[in-house]
């Protein structure tokens, strides 16, 4: 019988998410580690992730001291265990770098006891986590048709010149042209980086993609014991080339999909380095990537070098120091490191946003001025405009049209026929036939293939009702377009009454300046954080739909295993994509400003976004309403703002351990990963961080709330402008702040007060902007009165 684990990684409850030195360890075996007891007297043992804060090292770290630490875990585990062998068989990883730690198979009640001791930080199961262009530097204004000003932050940051950015994902594709060293220097001297490449002979790093690890003890974990083909960073599910790719791919001229979008393919930081790090693999319940793998994946890409990490991967949001990502990501900004990550793809529920630790940038997904277009003609002279990448296209005449309720197979449910599901179509009702289908459940691509196999001549793909206007151009098996939910609803009225409904549809055309740009993807995921209300998450939105990137040859397209087709690059929707979007601009500003936190980034991104679209409106959601700060953050990323924001509010490793304060961690477990001794600040008060929005959660009569600023730009002073959140009324003190030099900081407070006669009892949403006339820092203001 199934545990209540193995029962949770097949539903798909669990989250996603080695190395040379621990090549050796072995995977524990409940045989083994009972030999002489009867398995039937105890329950499985399962992978679980110790956490033990960070190591001390001092500058002349050697692999004696990594291999001293990983002695002290076999000790530690040992007295659990009753010996040193016992836990060696155990343990599958040992952190040694910057994260203090382990994975081992435990029982549950070994880990029970393990999780008592004073210096374990957190202990979890090895949860699993799901993996979350041509165009889109256009549309973010780095270049105007192919023209690059000298005004664009890509002239003033030289492309990203030698920043190194990392990617934590299912590997690289080492032989795509964006991955070319073409015209690169020597790697850069500080890189400690290696091409894991033993086993795959055939993958080679240059100095571009300068380095490439692979990590699998996690994932082999819970799905058994892995072939030598999974011994490499390669990457053949095609998420970790297009992500590496969107952040700091070369320049790629032709880059199209099947012969669509074509232009110039490249990275946000074009002359960075890249690194791959892989820790996802192929799906176990619906899930790639896990939490022990994750946690390698960033202690070694901290060892190596890495300037920026995007991770494009999570899962539901859990507490901070149970999470891999959350740790990992912690480490890494304590040594300067930005790490970005995607805000995942559960939208258009509210709180659904995930990775939302405070030093995390969180980055949600929005559409471009960029359509495939292709149009739905129908017998009444109706003609929908929907999106493609179909390869191929009908002849330029009309078909009979179909509902696929109305082609249902007789042994099929309804529901399964509306979907398009395998097995729920009539072929002899379906053959020679325009089928219209409904999106939902299974994938997009997929009701293509089930259409073409039940003998559709094309595709007509509907949205429901959640999903609003966010059409996605894909690039179906067959002649296809995917059209909104009103034009939808429409083509099913049409067809429900007319005794002879007729259509065809258009070949994909590339239409660019389309409105309104940007509206939010409805599957990108939204908040409140349902850990921390007080942090304001996803910080930012980001291109994420339709991006055109580098590919796996690996795969087809489609990811299905019927498409036989292989393409360089194509074209691909979610959080994963908008996230490396912002991790190629933080490559730019690493460049420019060398000195800048990655607090101070983040600020500067955000503060400088925007929040109306490409015809002056508000950003809207799919279904075309207003979107709120829930869904975008701060706005919409702007790469040429965010160079010279003004001012900036930061923050340091003490003000993250002053967050973990007011969450109730104590002092005590705070020195095990602050490498020091460290006294909470009293009074503790989340909405007093220094995060550059402003949330307050549970708004009862007045509070007060202070901000410090930073000025990072010319000499000046910035005078308020408040824009209030409905119900609500807000005084700032002082009203103006001078600045006489770079590095000098001022702080204010805001009192916020709800009015009795009409206080908010749900979220509402408000902004403070600071300016000196040349420079706009603008904050969100979110509040929520009890």
């Amino acid at each position: 019988m199934a545990s209540w684990y193995q029962k949770a990684v097949l539903r798909g409850d669990l989250h996603i998410i080695g190395s040379e030195e621990t090549k050796g360890v072995k995977q524990r075996s409940a045989a083994k580690r009972r030999s002489n007891e009867s398995k039937c007297h105890y329950p499985l043992p399962h992978p679980y992730v110790v956490y033990l804060g960070a190591h001390s090292f001092g500058p002349d770290v050697s692999s004696i001291d990594y291999n001293r630490v990983t002695e002290s875990h076999y000790e530690f585990l040992g007295s659990f265990l009753g010996s040193s062998d016992k836990a060696k068989d155990a343990i599958f990883y040992s952190y040694t770098r910057h994260i203090n730690g382990f994975a081992a198979t435990l029982e549950d009640e070994e880990a029970a006891q393990i999780a008592k001791h004073p210096k374990v930080v957190s202990l979890f199961l090895n949860k699993a986590r799901k993996l979350h262009t041509t165009r889109s530097w256009d549309f973010l204004g780095l270049e105007n048709n192919g023209v690059i000003h000298a005004s664009s932050i890509w002239k003033k940051a030289r492309f990203g010149e030698d920043t190194i950015i990392g990617n934590l994902d299912t590997g690289v594709w080492p032989e795509s042209k964006s991955f070319s060293d073409e015209g690169m220097g020597p790697v850069p001297s500080k890189w400690k980086g290696i091409c894991q490449n033993n086993v795959d002979a055939a993958f080679n790093c240059n100095r571009k993609l300068i380095g490439a690890r692979y990590f699998n003890k996690g994932y082999a974990a819970v799905a058994g014991p892995l072939n030598s083909s999974f011994d490499s960073p390669r990457d053949t599910e095609g998420h970790g080339s297009h992500t590496l790719s969107t952040a700091g791919g070369n320049f790629v001229a032709g880059a199209n999909v099947f012969g669509f979008g074509n232009g110039t393919a490249k990275g946000g930081s074009p002359k960075a380095r890249v690194a791959a790090y892989k820790v996802c693999w192929p799906p176990v319940g619906g899930n790639e990537c896990f939490d022990a793998d994750i946690l390698a994946g960033f202690d070694m890409a901290i060892h190596d070098g890495v300037d920026v990490l995007s991770v494009s991967l999570g899962g539901d949001p859990t507490p901070h120091f149970n999470d891999s990502v959350s740790i990992g990501s912690f480490h890494a900004v304590k040594h300067g490191i930005v790490v970005v990550c995607s805000a995942g793809n559960s939208g258009p529920a509210d709180a659904t946003v995930s990775n939302i630790s405070p030093w995390q940038i969180t980055v949600g997904a929005s559409t471009m001025d960029r359509q495939f277009s292709s149009y739905v003609n129908l017998g009444n002279k109706m003609r929908f405009k929907g999106e493609s990448l179909s390869a191929t296209g009908l002849p330029n005449m009309f078909f009979p049209l179909i509902s696929s309720v109305d082609a249902k197979a007789a042994n099929a449910s309804a529901g399964d026929a509306q979907l398009c599901k395998a097995g729920a179509l009539d072929f002899k009702k379906v053959k020679g036939k325009i089928l219209v289908c409904l999106r939902g459940d299974n994938a997009r691509v997929d009701k293509g293939q089930q259409a073409a196999l039940a003998g559709a001549v094309g595709m007509v793909l509907a949205n429901n009702e959640v999903s609003g206007n966010e059409i996605i151009a894909d690039p179906h098996v067959l002649p296809a377009s995917h059209i909104t939910y009103t034009d939808g609803v429409a083509v099913f009225h049409y067809i429900n009454s007319t005794g002879s409904p007729m259509a065809y549809i258009t070949r994909p055309k590339s239409q660019l300046g389309t409105k309104p740009a940007p509206f939010m993807a409805a599957f990108s995921s939204k908040g409140p954080s349902t850990i921390t209300p007080e942090i304001l998450k996803p910080d930012i939105t980001a291109p994420g739909v339709s991006v055109i990137a580098a590919y796996t040859e690996a795969q087809g397209p489609t990811n299905q295993d019927f498409d036989k087709r292989r393409v360089l690059f194509n074209s691909v929707s979610g959080t994963s994509m908008s996230c490396p979007h912002v991790s190629g601009i933080v490559g730019l500003l690493k460049t420019l400003h060398p000195d800048w936190s990655p607090a101070a980034i983040r600020s500067a991104i955000m503060t400088t976004a925007r929040k109306r679209d490409n015809i002056l409106e508000p950003i809207t959601n799919a279904s075309y309403y207003e979107a709120t700060p829930f869904s975008y953050g701060a706005g919409h990323v702007q790469p040429n703002r965010a160079m010279d924001p003004g001012l900036v509010y930061d923050l340091t490793v003490k003000d993250y351990l002053g967050f973990l304060c007011a969450l109730g961690y104590n002092e005590t477990q705070i020195k095990l990963f602050s490498e020091g001794s460290f006294t909470c600040p009293k009074p503790i008060s989340l909405t007093n961080f220094n995060y550059p929005s402003i949330t307050v959660p549970k708004l009862n009569g007045t509070v007060t709330v202070s901000r410090t600023v930073k000025n990072v730009g010319s000499p000046g002073t910035y005078k308020v402008r408040i824009l209030k959140p409905a119900g609500i009324s807000i005084f700032v003190k002082p009203e103006s702040l001078k600045f006489e030099k770079i590095g000098e900081e001022r702080t204010f407070k805001l009192t916020l007060k709800a009015k009795k006669a009409n206080a908010a009892k749900d979220y509402v949403f408000g902004e403070l902007t600071w300016s000196d006339g040349k420079h706009y820092v603008r904050s969100p203001i979110v509040v929520k009165a009890l």
